[in-house]
């Protein structure tokens, strides 16, 4: 089983979803470390969320900001979690690693009243 020490140091990850066809889609997301588990936020009528909701067959890579990959794909188990003590201490994390650029992101977020409609995405390698 890989590890997640393939994704230190990175600030990205390309999260690969998969349609009912088997066609995998690739996004680069923000991502944390909580508790062995990885974590992604996203809008909740993300076409990630979606997919989701229908399987939660995934797959993970190191990658940069535009999606570059900068590892090896990692097969993993991915679910959208409600768990609100699950959520703030993914939250906590995401503050830690990213500080004032999510501190930044969450405040445009709830300005415009997108940060409650947030789905929290917990990966599992």
């Amino acid at each position: 089983m890989r590890s997640m020490n393939e994704l230190e140091g990175h600030l990205y990850l390309s999260l690969a979803t998969f349609r009912k066809s088997g066609v995998a889609v690739e996004t680069p997301v923000w991502f944390a470390e909580s508790d062995g588990k990885l974590y992604v936020f996203s809008a909740g009528d993300a076409g990630k969320i979606k997919r989701l909701r229908n399987s939660p067959r995934a797959r993970v890579a190191a990658c940069d900001v535009r999606g570059k990959l900068r590892g090896d794909w990692i097969d993993a188990t991915a679910t959208i979690t409600r768990d609100s003590n699950t959520i703030e201490a993914a939250y906590v994390s995401f503050r830690e690693k990213y500080g004032l650029q999510i501190r930044l992101a969450d405040l445009f977020s709830k300005l415009s009243g997108r940060y409650d409609k947030r789905e929290m995405i917990e990966i599992s390698l």
